[in-house]
């Protein structure tokens, strides 16, 4: 494996998305959170025990996909800049890769909150996404984290050398993913 590509950033965004189209235009392979979220929500609910299996599964995941012949993986989610525990957690899960000399990409994509309250409700995002089905939850839940979390970081806080932070308020998933194509020649 060569790559590792994190795309992060609040709800309704476009992680997901944009991971697709970046999967459409190169040997990348999409892990997004909600395939864990999703898997284990109808068994456990919001529960501290659904988030422990989701971070098990997914750091298995991530073991496994980093010893594969895979050119890379992409994985998708929401980071809390407020919270020590996810930092730490994010550099855990890099560390799994980087020490197997594989390159970590950091993507940051940012929205207006009208942009993402609409991009809530799209078809495309509901498909994808069961436990988004109930809107009213997920629009009270989407403006409940802009009041309490810190879901993008501030200017110079990330120091990776692989950083790209994209307003993609007004861009389509495939023109980002474009502009991470040629940003990273991936």
């Amino acid at each position: 494996m060569e790559k590792f590509v994190f795309i992060f950033g609040p709800q309704a965004v476009g992680k997901m998305t944009v991971g697709q189209e970046l999967c459409k235009i190169t040997d990348l392979t999409l892990f997004h959170n909600h395939m864990t979220i999703d898997l284990l929500h109808p068994l456990f609910g919001f529960s501290s025990e659904m988030w422990r299996l989701a971070k098990l599964f997914r750091n298995e995941v991530f073991e496994s996909f980093s010893k594969s012949d895979s050119y890379g993986l992409i994985f998708t989610k929401v980071w809390d800049f407020s919270s020590e525990q996810e930092w730490e957690g994010i550099e855990r899960m890099c560390k799994i890769f980087e020490s197997k000399g594989i390159e970590v990409y950091f993507i940051e994509l940012e929205a207006d909150t009208n942009e993402r309250l609409i991009r809530n409700k799209s078809p495309h995002r509901l498909e994808h996404k069961p436990t988004k089905k109930n809107l009213q939850e997920s629009e009270e839940h989407l403006l409940l984290t802009l009041e309490n979390l810190r879901l993008n970081s501030y200017e110079g806080e990330i120091s990776k050398a692989n950083y790209l932070r994209i307003n993609n308020t007004h861009l389509s998933a495939s023109a980002v993913a474009e502009k991470i194509k040629m940003k990273f020649k991936f």
